[in-house]
């Protein structure tokens, strides 16, 4: 309830409950400890008022009530971390060993490149010498592991009801993969691969942007994440496999003539 109050987007992965029930929680305590403490200023200032204690009090509080209200405090705010907050940070972290999809995700100014390892699970060679405009990412067209390898811009497609792992690696600068209806924010730093995992439950298309300030496009770095059902994702991979095919067909007879010249 508080979560739509809130104006937060709605949450569309199996690992957001938590979150946001965290969220909730450390919402509403917030609330009662502000409720809280402003009727204990209020009482304070009418308790204290001149009017009813014209003269100074020289011995001060006489009693350890507020010494045990923070302490309280300090108690339940540590239980949060270590109960709650830790090992939510902790099952983040740590990406699943048993994800259905493994993605990496290559970013650039300003843009989002989805790298998919194909039918074999095994991800290509990629050499930054080998960057160009058909190539943004740098797969190596010799390496047999890249062969059957698929490569998407700005759109990243998985099925939903399964953990997907997405490897985060940059081309430029830092930048941030954000998915907020995922609950997913993690840094794309170059010349490291750091893992990042969701598990969407509604089927849909869910806006992908940059949450670090990457340049003058910054705001123009946008992609799209589609939750497809089992078969809508297989028949999105077997597209993307044919037109690949079909880009290869049409290169071959071009090397071809180039070389002839």
């Amino acid at each position: 309830m508080l979560i739509d109050f809130l104006g937060i987007q709605k949450n569309a992965s199996f690992n957001g409950v938590e979150i946001d029930g965290l969220l909730e929680f450390c919402h509403w305590f917030m609330l009662i400890l502000f409720v809280g403490w402003g009727c204990f200023f209020v009482y304070t200032l009418w308790r204290f008022h001149r009017s009813r204690q014209p003269k100074a009090e020289y011995f001060g509080v006489r009693n350890h009530v507020s010494t045990h209200l923070e302490f309280s405090v300090i108690l339940i705010e540590g239980m949060l971390l270590l109960g709650f907050a830790i090992p939510l940070w902790s099952g983040r972290v740590y990406s699943p060993k048993d994800a259905s999809v493994h993605v990496r995700g290559i970013a650039q100014q300003f843009g989002w490149n989805f790298h998919y390892p194909g039918p074999d699970g095994v991800f290509g060679r990629r050499d930054p010498k080998l960057i160009s405009s058909n190539n943004p990412i740098g797969l190596d067209p010799n390496d047999p592991a890249g062969k059957d390898d698929l490569v998407a811009s700005n759109e990243m497609h998985t099925p939903v009801g399964q953990t997907i792992v997405i490897d985060l690696t940059s081309k430029d600068v830092i930048h941030n993969y954000a998915l907020p209806s995922m609950r997913v924010a993690q840094d794309a730093i170059p010349g490291t691969m750091v893992p990042v995992w969701f598990k969407p439950m509604t089927p849909g298309e869910y806006e992908i942007v940059c949450g670090q300030l990457c340049g003058s496009g910054h705001g123009l770095m946008r992609g799209m994440l589609v939750v497809d059902s089992a078969e809508d994702y297989k028949a999105w991979l077997d597209e993307r496999a044919k037109l690949k095919a079909g880009a290869a067909s049409i290169e071959k007879p071009k090397a071809a003539v180039a070389a002839v010249r």
